[in-house]
């Protein structure tokens, strides 16, 4: 599409000669004589014209007037304001006015050459930033979780009820069930939907990174900080904080993080001074924060100032009906990521699917999806294609886990050790959790590669 330049002076030496310059560079060009033919010509604007140079001097009327109503009519339209050296004050009012540039006459063809070049350039550069922030905006407001259980949706329906407030909202619920999902659910739907959600894992951690990461640091505060870092909490400033795995936190932050709730303020490792921010407060653990209160591991005032506003998930052995709407849209997921189609999955692999505990939740069906895109090579999911499918049946007189959640925990855990050869990683990657959590889980079930469900 060719770029239009419109031209506005009421010399038509200085009209030709632009028009001639501006034609040889390939442009399109209209011209005016009258400021006011401008302006009508413009009433309707909708973003036809990529520019205008316009003269200052004009009898019919000042060109800073024109600017200031061009600023209502057409603000996106960059204006280049062209003055003589008798006039170059109008040219810093117009440019505090919303001119885009200015140039002195008289002006080589290099300098308006260069000036317009800046100036388109600028523009596409500012069009393609908007494009990209509305469609970001758009698919983050779009990304809301999947599912068609009334178990699901009371607790989602729940979560965006506190939306509208800058109450702290605990979301509860065990690992993989969507809990930053919601999270973000709730962002996009307040206030603060045009700052940013960002999410930090506190078990992802060491305890001095983590501090680093959510407080920030400044040059010098330990080993390696050759540059003052900015913290999660000042980019997160007026938008949302989601903290998951908020029990994992030490004792030491958890001051820090409640002094931040209080007071909206910190300070940075390694600073004396106090930083203000206005972050709201998303967070999120599969722990029993009670029982961590009462064993003295979290702290109580923290957990009464997260605890403001508590959604506890479902997990996703309680909401069958989300299966199969959950897996097609994992599956529709990897189609357009890796380009790997699959045909369906075939009955009797989705009975078993909804009859399946899922310890990992909903993380764990997603990578389960994505093993079976896989092994069935543009085809049907079958049966044979689950991990799972080999498990022996479920006896008439009752079920093969134990009805004690503890003990099926375990039972699960050393299920997936065994099946990826005590792969911690993929074990983690099976069960939809973190390695840390299933190194975690080795320590307190006091697992070892001996171990036997026998």
């Amino acid at each position: 599409m060719t770029t239009k330049i419109l031209i506005c002076d009421d010399e038509e030496g200085m009209r030709r000669y632009l028009s001639k310059m501006l034609t040889n560079w390939g442009y399109q060009v209209e011209s005016f004589a009258d400021p006011l033919l401008l302006l009508k010509s413009l009433k309707d604007f909708d973003g036809d014209a990529d520019m205008l140079l316009l003269d200052v001097k004009m009898p019919q009327m000042d060109g800073i007037e024109v600017l200031q109503r061009l600023q209502v009519k057409c603000p996106q339209l960059p204006v280049i304001i062209m003055t003589g050296h008798g006039t170059i004050d109008s040219a810093v009012e117009a440019m505090k006015i919303g001119a885009y540039d200015y140039l002195t006459k008289p002006f080589p063809k290099e300098k308006l050459s260069a000036v317009v070049k800046h100036t388109l350039e600028q523009q596409r550069l500012l069009e393609e930033n908007n494009s990209l922030k509305k469609e970001l905006q758009e698919q983050k407001v779009s990304a809301e979780p999947i599912f068609c259980s009334n178990t699901f949706r009371q607790a989602y329906d729940l979560a965006l009820s506190a939306a509208d407030s800058d109450l702290s909202v605990l979301v509860l619920g065990e690992s993989g069930t969507g809990k930053e999902l919601v999270a973000a659910a709730i962002h996009y739907a307040s206030p603060r939907k045009n700052s940013r959600f960002l999410a930090l894992n506190c078990a992802a951690l060491s305890e001095t990174l983590l501090e680093s990461q959510l407080f920030g640091h400044v040059k010098g505060a330990f080993t390696g900080a050759v540059q003052a870092q900015k913290g999660l909490l000042e980019e997160a400033d007026q938008g949302t904080m989601f903290l998951d795995e908020v029990g994992e936190l030490s004792q030491v932050l958890q001051a820090k993080l409640l002094r931040v709730l209080q007071e909206g303020e910190f300070i940075p490792v390694g600073s004396t001074t106090v930083r203000k921010v206005d972050v709201r407060f998303v967070a999120a653990t599969n722990k029993d924060l009670q029982q961590e209160v009462a064993a003295g591991a979290f702290r109580e005032d923290l957990y009464y100032r997260l605890n403001v506003f508590p959604v506890e998930l479902p997990p996703l052995r309680e909401r069958e009906e989300d299966i199969e709407p959950l897996a097609e849209h994992f599956l529709q997921k990897i189609e357009q990521k890796t380009r790997r189609a699959v045909a369906g999955i075939e009955a009797e692999a989705l009975a078993a699917l909804k009859k399946y505990h899922w310890p990992g939740n909903v993380r764990e069906l997603e990578n389960m999806m994505e093993r079976c895109s896989i092994i069935a090579r543009d085809g049907m999911i079958k049966l044979a294609h689950l991990p799972f499918a080999n498990q022996e049946p479920k006896p008439a007189d009752g079920p093969t886990l134990p009805l004690n959640l503890r003990e099926t925990e375990r039972l699960q855990v050393i299920r997936a050790l065994r099946e990826t050869r005590w792969n911690k990683s993929r074990a983690a990657e099976l069960l939809g959790v973190t390695r840390r959590t299933i190194n975690r889980k080795i320590k307190e079930f006091d697992l070892n590669q001996d171990e036997s469900l026998d």
